[in-house]
């Protein structure tokens, strides 16, 4: 009985949280500034609303790539809505890198962008 146990006990400390990095990342007003000099401004009230940027109200299937302390790059397929690959980079929890590409609307998209925290969200 004490091997069975210490063997399920390894299984549960072997778990670890998916995309834990996300939750670093301050809720509130964000604003996305692209390298190409384009500027965006978002709410969000979790850190995974940055992964699909391009697919924002699409229920897509996910795959996780990387998932480390301070970045997370994730793949992500919206039936009939297109696709997408987002690498974020967590420098605080109120600036990040991200950096996607994919197919939205049937056009390709790249982009790379600097989020920061602007505030909070407004009702």
């Amino acid at each position: 009985m004490a091997g069975l146990s210490a063997a399920g006990s390894n299984e549960v400390a072997a778990e670890k949280p998916v995309l834990q990095m996300l939750g670093r990342i301050s809720e509130g007003r964000w604003e996305l500034r692209r390298r190409d000099g384009s500027v965006q401004r978002i709410c969000i009230d979790s850190g995974k609303r940055l992964i699909q940027l391009r697919h924002p109200e699409s229920p897509c299937n996910r795959l996780v790539l990387e998932d480390g302390p301070s970045s997370v790059t994730v793949q992500y397929t919206c039936r009939g809505k297109g696709y997408g690959r987002t690498h974020i980079r967590l420098e605080t929890g109120q600036l990040v890198q991200i950096e996607s590409q994919g197919i939205a609307e049937g056009l390709p998209f790249e982009f790379v962008a600097e989020g920061r925290r602007i505030g909070d969200c407004t009702p």
